[in-house]
């Protein structure tokens, strides 16, 4: 059966953690509206291991 209604669960990415080569990921989960936003989501949070707010792709 398929699901109901278009919001989905993504996963975002630190960029900068991922370049810098230190060990761990900093990696968030929220939800987005697939029929509204068909691109992929770009946000600012906080990265506690770097410590400041970095930029977080959705990856998947």
């Amino acid at each position: 059966m398929a699901k109901k209604g278009n919001r989905v669960q993504v996963i975002l990415e630190c960029t900068e953690h991922k370049d810098s080569g230190m060990p761990g990921t900093s990696r968030y989960i929220t939800t987005k509206n697939r029929k509204n936003t068909t691109e992929r989501l770009e946000l600012k949070k906080f990265n506690p291991i770097l410590k400041k707010v970095t930029v977080h792709k959705e990856i998947k």
